[in-house]
This record gives C-alpha cells, structure tokens and sequence, in this order.
C-alpha cells in the first residue's frame, strides 16, 4: 500500500468548555471552570467561542473542509448538574441535536467524557478525583452517556490526556479544590481515573457490542539532554511512569511493576485494591489515542537527590538546540510525531489513533484579509507526513489524524491569543466583538489535503 486506507478518518478535537459557553443556559451545573477568574492574558469562560448556540455554522465549516470526525466533550455539570444527582434532559437532548448534526453532515462523532471541567458541587463537597465517590459518581455519569448515546457513537474515551492525572498539573485539572498536593493524593488521583476507565471500558463493551473505548495520552517524548547515563536513564524512568505505565493497562497488561514497587515503598498499597487491579487485569482497550505538539529535552543535573519520578520535568526541562520552538517555546518535532505512532504499534498491536496535534500562536485578524498562517501550513503538512512515514514505511496502523482545535478555541489556559486554528473566530480574552468565523489561508490548505487523503500536500 502506498496511500492511507479509503476510510481514514479526518478531523477536529475540542473540548466543551473550550467551546461551548452557555454556562448558564439549558439547565447546566456549574463547573470548576465557571468560577474562574479572568485575568490579563485569560478569559472567563462563560462564553468561549459560543459553539452551544453556532455548532451548525461549525459543522457547516467541517463539513465543507472535508472532515469525516470530530471528537468533542460532553460537558458533566450540562448532562447532570450536580455530578451525582438528577440528569437533566435538556443536557442530554442538546447532545443528542449536537451528534444528529455531525451524523447527517457525514462525520463520525467521537465521545470524550471528561475534559477537566469537574462539576463544582463535587469538587466542593469531595475534592475531586482522589476520593472515590467522585470516581462512582463519574461512572455513574459514564454509564448513563453510553446508553444515550452508544447506539450513534463507535468511538468513545473516558478522560483527556489520561496520564496528567499523574503529573503535578493533576492537581489543577482534577477538581482538586484544598491541600497540600501530596505524592500519595496523586497517586489517588492517577488510581480512581484508571479503575473508572476500566469500568466504563468493560460496560461499554457489554453493553454496547462493535463499540470501541480507547486510551489517551498527552504523550510526553522526553529526549536524554546528553549520552550521560543518568541522563538516559531518567529519560527512559519518565517514560514508564507518565507513558507506558497507562499504556500497559490499556493493553491489558496491568500497571508497570517499576510503578507499583513505588506504591510499595511508599505505603501507598491501601489505594490499590485487590478488586480494583482484578478489573484492571481483564479488561482492554480498542485503540490507542495521544496527542502530541512538542516534545521535551531532560537535564537530570539540576533534579535534586530523591525527587520523585513524577516531578522530573519540574526541575529538569530543557531547551533541544536542535529543534525549533513556538513563541509558547513548545519545541516543534514532526520525527518524534512518528517515532511514537511507530512504537505503539510495534508494542501493542493496537490500532493507533493521533487525536489532538497543532501549533498554538498568537494572531490577530485585519478584519479583512484571511491570517496568513503559512507556519502552521508546514506544521501539519510536516506531522501528517511523518504520521504517513510511520504508516507507509513503517507498518503501523493509523485510524485517523485529528487537528486540535481547528476552528480557534479558548485555550487550556483559558488565554484566546494562543489560536491553533485554521478558522479565526473574532474575539479577543475581554472583548466578544461579533464571533465570527473567518477561514485563514491555512484552510484552503488542509480542504485540498483532506480531499485528496493526504496526497496532495
């Protein structure tokens, strides 16, 4: 074969409280995002880029660039506003208006079921994800989505990025609201995401047959800084705790013996309960999802003696002279995009799925002129030729490649300078203007690559 497969899936991948707004509207909870505070270089979110009321327009524009897929959030506190009480039907009807449209449009909606954005009622009450009820609560939420919803999507994740549950940033992102940030909380963290995964894995796959649930990683590509053994070997110790350690649960294998001789050392065996690791022990993912923007250089001579694995990079981040960076200084690598497609199919065997992948700048629209966006024209024209290589040359098996947030989304950090798109959308971080959608010269380009299946680039 010498082309991607006829029915190779193209797209977007956004999250709902990226996108949506209407925080207020169609009897939505609040969420911990709701009660942010905006702030010089960061919107509210209370608006976003008002996709609850123009997702049509949206998908028009889809549609019309080719488009085929499109991943996007349920947003928890819209479909159940307190997290663990009552549905609320509006949440659910709009989601059910909100898949027909990409059905009837030709595009093969994606399910993820938690972007962060924690009910607040249950970060208030609970603390989020390191107390198990939360983790009840969220398959009980799961559950409920995939008989709504199952017999539309083939395709669904559990959370976002999986593995930041145990990384520092989990604190943020887990409706974590009070403490003092504990190893032992982050490891209760990074344990109750797993076994809701794996829970909602196995009802999927009883409940709805032919369905398929997948994994995923912000897959973090960490290069040694130098031959140094200490350098190599701490690369290689970051890379089974925040990587491989997730992807061998999703392959079935259970976690990674170096990971669990930690929880050993650390007392920490009373979160890893005997029926919680027989659960995960039997079941296994479909695919395997990441995303991928950079990758990273570690420098081990600054981490101090002992420093936990998890925290490497807090101390030991450092600049690849041999690679150019965005002016956000993420360091732009297209090779390492195929270096990790191509290992997870040589040690999986699993059907591989890229989900998220862009370059994130600061723009600003003339009101007239499209943005002349040629950088991020050889951006993904680089990646999708390095995930071509890694298919082509290297015998992986790809299922699609999905852009991140192709038309301009709020970004994680809430900041609307940083635009990732190849549609501008007419707001700013204080000022809402008109939300217009303005195609860049970027889409012409991506419309001709995704007519012609990545040919004509």
């Amino acid at each position: 074969m010498n082309k991607l497969p006829k029915d190779f899936l193209w797209g977007n991948s956004v999250s709902s409280m990226q996108t949506e707004g209407a925080w207020n509207e169609g009897g939505k909870g609040k969420s911990v995002y709701d009660i942010r505070e905006p702030g010089e270089f960061a919107s509210d979110w209370k608006v976003a880029t008002d996709s609850y009321h123009r997702f049509e327009e949206d998908f028009d524009l889809m549609q019309d660039l080719g488009m085929n897929c499109y991943r996007f959030q349920i947003a928890w506190s819209r479909v159940c506003p307190t997290g663990d009480g009552a549905f609320n039907e509006e949440g659910i009807a709009f989601y059910h208006r909100f898949i027909d449209g990409l059905i009837a449009r030709g595009i093969e909606p994606m399910i993820c079921l938690y972007h962060f954005d924690m009910p607040l009622a249950l970060a208030e009450e609970y603390n989020g994800f390191n107390d198990r009820r939360v983790m009840d609560a969220f398959v009980r939420y799961g559950q409920k989505m995939i008989d709504c919803y199952g017999d539309k999507v083939k395709y669904w994740l559990t959370f976002n990025e999986q593995n930041i549950f145990h990384m520092p940033i989990a604190f943020r992102i887990s409706g974590y609201l009070r403490g003092e940030e504990t190893l032992r909380e982050l490891y209760e963290i990074q344990h109750h995401t797993m076994v809701a995964h794996v829970q909602l894995t196995q009802y999927l796959h009883e409940t709805k047959p032919g369905k398929l649930m997948g994994g995923m990683l912000a897959h973090q590509l960490i290069y040694p800084a130098t031959c140094k053994p200490r350098d190599i070997f701490c690369a290689q110790q970051y890379d089974e705790f925040l990587n491989q350690n997730l992807l061998r649960v999703y392959a079935g294998e259970g976690y990674s013996p170096e990971v669990m001789a930690v929880v050993k050392r650390e007392g920490f065996d009373d979160i890893y309960r005997e029926e919680d690791l027989a659960l995960i022990a039997r079941n296994k993912n479909d695919y395997m999802a990441f995303s991928y923007y950079a990758s990273r250089t570690l420098d081990t001579d600054p981490i101090p003696e002992g420093t936990e694995v998890n925290y490497y990079l807090k101390y030991g981040d450092k600049n690849n002279p041999y690679l150019k960076a965005t002016e956000w200084n993420w360091q732009i690598d297209p090779l390492g995009f195929r270096s990790i497609i191509t290992r997870y199919y040589n040690d999986w065997r699993m059907p591989v799925f890229p989900i998220e992948n862009g370059i994130g700048v600061i723009e600003s629209w003339d009101g007239e002129n499209p943005v002349a966006d040629d950088y991020r024209i050889a951006y993904h024209r680089d990646h999708i030729n390095a995930m071509k290589e890694a298919i082509l040359e290297d015998g992986a098996e790809v299922i699609g490649y999905l852009g991140w947030g192709l038309i301009d989304i709020l970004s994680s950090q809430g900041d609307m300078r940083k635009r990732y798109g190849v549609v501008y959308v007419n707001r700013d971080n204080h000022d809402l203007k008109d939300l217009k959608r303005v195609p860049k010269k970027s889409y012409a380009w991506l419309k001709q690559a995704i007519r012609s299946n990545g040919d004509e680039m």
